[in-house]
């Protein structure tokens, strides 16, 4: 086997790491059928206090609201104006309980906010504002926010012909201009959401969900191993099951390797 695994301790997360890329150069599976695809908030890079995609949309609507005041009155542009994270807050909680109609609200504000722009434009302004904004709690910026062990992770894994690829609910378009140089992952292996552009044809994609994912890639006739991240460490970067706990719940029943932040990395950034 090729690669390194330095940020990660030693213990059952790590040891089913090597032991399944061991198995796979091992039996020499072929080289096309070695595919790996990642979440990417908070599976590849810092998601709390909001996803970073969030931020930076967030940014948007207060310099639409502050350019037409009528729009401090309508959400999402109140919320973003009046920096009420708690209504952000209760989109997700509601989504993650089934009410999708904040959820409407703001996918509105968000079209809103972006139309007419190119996907040129948009990745340009995306990778500007990744180089320069910073995370409000963790001191560093939000290009820096992807975790060390993880990293490290997508190159074991290519260092022993696997193919790496982020399928994520997170906005294609926002990832792409820094996958290939914080990832290592190619931006045409990067699959995610976007709103419908003009072309010569319509291109648009939907969020695709971690457990389906993970359910997915389940194999009876090939090997296969499930990876999903537990965050439990507040001294070093957050505390938080929200939103996971159907996924946690499967983990155990399933024999999914669960990853603790706290326990199996050595370092986070």
């Amino acid at each position: 086997m090729s690669g390194s695994l330095a940020s990660w301790r030693d213990g059952p997360a790590r040891e089913a790491l090597v032991e399944f890329v061991d198995r796979t150069v091992s039996n020499a599976v072929p080289v096309d059928e070695r595919v790996a695809v990642f979440d990417n908030d908070g599976t590849l890079w810092c998601e709390k206090p909001m996803p970073i995609q969030l931020d930076f949309i967030l940014r948007r609507l207060v310099a639409m609201a502050d350019a037409k005041p009528e729009l401090q009155k309508r959400q999402p542009w109140k919320a973003a104006f009046e920096r009420d994270y708690g209504w952000f807050g209760k989109v997700m909680a509601d989504h993650y309980a089934g009410d999708d109609t904040n959820v409407r609200t703001l996918a509105g504000g968000i079209l809103a906010a972006y139309e007419g722009i190119s996907v040129e434009d948009f990745e340009s302004e995306a990778d500007a504002f990744l180089r320069s904004a910073q995370h409000p709690t963790l001191a560093r910026r939000y290009l820096q926010t992807a975790y060390a062990p993880m990293v490290e992770l997508l190159g074991f894994l290519e260092a022993n012909g696997f193919s790496n690829y982020i399928a994520s609910g997170g906005g294609r378009d926002f990832m792409r201009p820094i996958s290939h140089e914080v990832y290592g992952v190619p931006r045409e292996r990067v699959i995610g959401s976007a709103s419908t552009f003009e072309y010569t044809r319509d291109e648009h994609g939907g969020t695709i969900r971690d457990i389906p994912m993970l359910d997915f890639t389940q194999h009876t006739d090939k090997a296969s191993l499930r990876l999903l991240v537990l965050h439990d460490d507040a001294e070093r970067e957050f505390d938080y099951t929200s939103g996971a706990e159907q996924a946690l719940e499967q983990a155990d029943t399933s024999g999914w390797t669960v990853v603790s932040v706290k326990n199996d990395w050595a370092t986070v950034f």
